[in-house]
């Protein structure tokens, strides 16, 4: 059987164009990525980690019973949730998982402060958002080990280029939501405080954000998924954590280690979904929910 080749004449490549284009940022702007980056990481990242780190296991859970006890409404949910925290550490995990969740918040830190800004102004602006959706549109289909190419020559190995992969790839659909939520307020809503003389900002602090106040929380669940799923990417360019223990199972084929580490990822995406899901819900919902449950 003759097999049919593309012309020749046809064929032209993004590979020398893309390498220049590197290179000439690297080469230019090399120092100020270096500077920026070792500025996150030790005024952010270490900072964070370091106090996380330094607290006493107990405080931890019991924080986090608190938190989720305050989010369900649900006593029995929060002491399950603080029961699975604990089986981590039971897995010799801890560590790891202090370095993930410091990972991820600050990831998911940086993603709220651009994404939901940005999904405000193009509620706003019909330009924004035809330009913004193709974009982001590219930044969640476009697969997650090609964020690292240009992540890794920018910046180099380490965990401030992982919170950057992370970042775009976790902030879309922040943006989205918060974007969908505020212009899914009710127009006569919004006409009604016009008609009482709100100013721009009250009308967005005191109507609109409260209204879409479930969108938004759903977005920023999604984002901390998502983070938390490029959790094991980020490992193969530096960063510690419960992602470095799966890596290793794979390449040393200890399945029980990387499923083991698998596990505790799993618990602790399930634990801050359920939180962030809380807090998705207005008190009265939360209320209905705890009545339910008891």
């Amino acid at each position: 059987m003759i097999t049919q080749v593309f012309p020749e004449a046809l064929r032209f490549s993004l590979v020398e164009p893309i390498n220049k284009a590197v290179d000439v940022i690297s080469s230019r702007f090399g120092d100020q990525f270096h500077d920026f980056s070792s500025w996150v990481l030790q005024y952010v990242l270490v900072p964070f980690e370091s106090l996380l780190r330094g607290l006493p296991w107990w405080l931890v859970v019991l924080a986090i019973f608190l938190l989720s006890l305050h989010a369900t409404r649900h006593p029995g949910k929060a002491i399950a949730f603080a029961a699975c925290i604990v089986l981590v550490g039971c897995f010799g995990l801890w560590d790891q998982m202090i370095q993930t969740l410091a990972l991820v918040m600050v990831a998911t830190m940086i993603s709220v402060l651009l994404g939901i800004p940005l999904g405000i102004w193009s509620a706003r602006s019909a330009g924004l958002r035809r330009l913004l959706i193709p974009l982001m549109d590219v930044m969640q289909t476009m697969p997650s080990f090609v964020y690292l190419v240009p992540v890794l020559m920018l910046f180099g190995l380490g965990k401030v280029p992982a919170i950057f992969a992370t970042i775009i790839y976790a902030t879309p659909p922040l943006i989205r939501l918060t974007d969908l939520g505020i212009r899914q307020v009710n127009a006569e809503l919004t006409e009604a405080a016009w008609s009482f003389g709100t100013t721009r900002w009250q009308l967005l602090v005191d109507v609109q954000l409260p209204l879409a106040r479930p969108t938004i929380m759903a977005g920023l669940n999604q984002t901390i998924m998502m983070a938390l799923s490029m959790v094991v990417i980020a490992s193969m360019i530096g960063a510690r954590g419960l992602g470095e223990d799966v890596l290793a199972g794979i390449q040393t084929l200890d399945i029980g280690k990387g499923l083991q580490a698998g596990v505790a990822i799993v618990i602790l995406a399930i634990v801050m979904d359920r939180i962030v899901q809380g807090y998705g819900r207005d008190d009265r919902q939360r209320a209905a929910q705890a009545e339910k449950g008891n």
